[in-house]
């Protein structure tokens, strides 16, 4: 369980969020709205790398504020760019270092890492120069780095933004057959198929939250 209580933010004199109250159990949550509308500092909040200004967050009863370290151990989060999330020169070596302090020897995290790339299409490129993959590829790197801490929880803030169609459908596809609690942030309301709750914002405050198809003719109203 998610829960924001009452949650403001501003940067500087410039308020972002106003009094956000939600509980989020589903299993697939998305959040839309248009740019500057709150819903990626609201996402950022939930494994405590954005503190609120007012209120509080609550993953599973702790909260993030206080007890990041904690929070961010069960939950992931997935940037925009995997560029930004790659930090080691291979393929394997990334995903291994997600375990560095798991206490396992290096032979079982290079044979986790290794294991969980061939899950999810990645088999054969343990020893390949991240930075030289696809962009789909990369993002599917930068997925199994989180996903091999095993997360209760995974945040993905736009993923789909910088791949292209083929690669975005196979995103979307793995994305659907995790067992994780998946919060997800986007503009790309086709990835919305198959989720559970779709929560709009605008302007800093939650104006629809309901099933996909009544939110989401809701919001394409609201901006067209």
């Amino acid at each position: 369980m998610i829960e924001f209580d009452g949650i403001g933010h501003a940067y500087g004199e410039r308020v972002v969020l106003h009094d956000v109250d939600l509980r989020l159990a589903e299993r697939r949550v998305a959040f839309v709205g248009a740019n500057g509308s709150g819903k990626s500092t609201l996402a950022r909040m939930v494994n405590g790398l954005v503190r609120p200004s007012s209120g509080r967050v609550l993953v599973d009863g702790i909260d993030p504020a206080r007890h990041g370290r904690k929070v961010r151990e069960r939950v992931g989060f997935l940037f925009t760019n995997p560029d930004s999330q790659i930090v080691m020169p291979t393929a394997g070596e990334d995903v291994a270092f997600s375990l560095r302090g798991s206490g396992l020897s290096a032979q079982e995290r290079a044979r986790r890492a290794a294991a969980v790339l061939a899950e999810h299409n990645l088999d054969g490129y343990a020893d390949h120069p991240a930075h030289h993959l696809s962009g789909g590829q990369k993002q599917l790197l930068a997925l199994c780095s989180i996903l091999v801490l095993e997360p209760d929880v995974l945040v993905c803030d736009e993923p789909t933004t910088l791949l292209d169609h083929r690669n975005t459908k196979h995103f979307v596809e793995v994305l659907a057959g995790l067992s994780q609690q998946v919060v997800l942030v986007t503009h790309d309301l086709d990835l919305l198929d198959g989720f559970d709750r779709v929560v709009v914002l605008d302007e800093g405050r939650v104006v629809a939250d309901d099933l996909p198809e009544p939110a989401l003719r809701f919001y394409r109203k609201l901006v067209g």
